[in-house]
């Protein structure tokens, strides 16, 4: 039996996405700026970063207490902050924070590429219950998703190399989830050939 609680949608998504938004906003705020502490000079990302690793932390954990369940992407992620974001303020090191994504999309990738080696989609495990699928369509949608992970991979590389900090900020707030979000609406054709129908749903969960 399941133990996921529900919550309210919109605090919902204020535990999941306020964290970026107002890592978004300080940045903006102290981007200019350069704070001396215990005699080492940081600038505003640094600073921000430092504040937006325990914000993650606490969200995530008000998120599991109140539902009762976060998901592994969710775990994963948290752990890559806290790792890249903490590289990043111990060694005032921007740079480590903005390989991030990149680790974050790879290992996303490479878990999706090895289920569809064994002939699985780890997809849908973690989205069957919102979009119940045929086993053909998780095996596309999944394989697709992959090379998608794999791009946005290789995008935030060649931002955070080759633009400035702020462009980089901006990509990581708007960019990576409007290309997620864009590349789930483009799928709609698939949806609608492999979606299971009422019955077969009841089916597949005896």
């Amino acid at each position: 039996m399941s133990t996921t609680r529900k919550i309210n949608p919109i605090l919902k998504s204020a535990l999941e996405y306020g964290p970026v938004v107002i890592f978004f906003i300080a940045y903006l705020r102290f981007k200019d700026d350069v704070f001396t502490i215990w005699g080492t000079q940081y600038n505003g990302f640094i600073v921000v970063t430092a504040a937006f690793v325990p914000l993650l932390i606490a969200s995530t954990g008000v998120l599991w207490a109140l539902t009762g369940k976060i998901s592994r992407m969710q775990v994963a992620t948290v752990l890559l902050v806290t790792v890249f974001g903490g590289l990043s303020v111990w060694l005032n090191d921007e740079r480590f924070f903005k390989m991030k994504p990149t680790a974050i999309y790879l290992l996303f990738g490479t878990l999706l590429a090895i289920g569809l080696v064994r002939g699985q989609s780890y997809l849908k495990y973690v989205m069957e219950e919102m979009m119940p699928l045929k086993e053909e369509g998780w095996m596309i949608l999944t394989k697709r998703l992959m090379f998608c992970f794999f791009g946005l991979a290789v995008a935030n590389e060649l931002i955070w190399r080759f633009a400035s900090t702020e462009t980089w900020v901006y990509f990581k707030t708007f960019g990576l989830t409007a290309v997620v979000f864009a590349f789930f609406m483009s799928q709609g054709k698939l949806f609608q050939t492999y979606s299971l129908d009422k019955d077969e749903v009841d089916a597949d969960a005896r």
